[in-house]
């Protein structure tokens, strides 16, 4: 279960291993819309008030915002599912 405003571990964990290739343009835009909106609400939520696993997603999702890359991402990369760091 995600907090209140942000995007499941699931949907994330789906999002990121589907190769971008097999998206279509809808898929794409929705992606980086959520990701986006998933990544202000994780600045704006104290790290007290968020859920162990939520938590977790954010440290794996690199939703610092630290313009690093993912852990997901650099495991696509590695792999060459990476295409862009969306």
């Amino acid at each position: 279960m995600s907090d209140t405003g942000r995007q499941s571990l699931t949907d994330k964990a789906g999002a990121a291993l589907k190769p971008d290739s097999e998206k279509s343009t809808t898929e794409h835009f929705g992606d980086k819309l959520k990701g986006k909106s998933d990544s202000a609400a994780s600045s704006v939520q104290p790290e007290s008030q968020k859920s162990t696993s939520q938590s977790i997603g954010d440290k794996l999702s690199s939703n610092s915002n630290e313009n690093e890359p993912s852990l997901t991402q650099k495991a696509k990369n590695a792999v060459g599912l990476g295409g862009n760091n969306v």
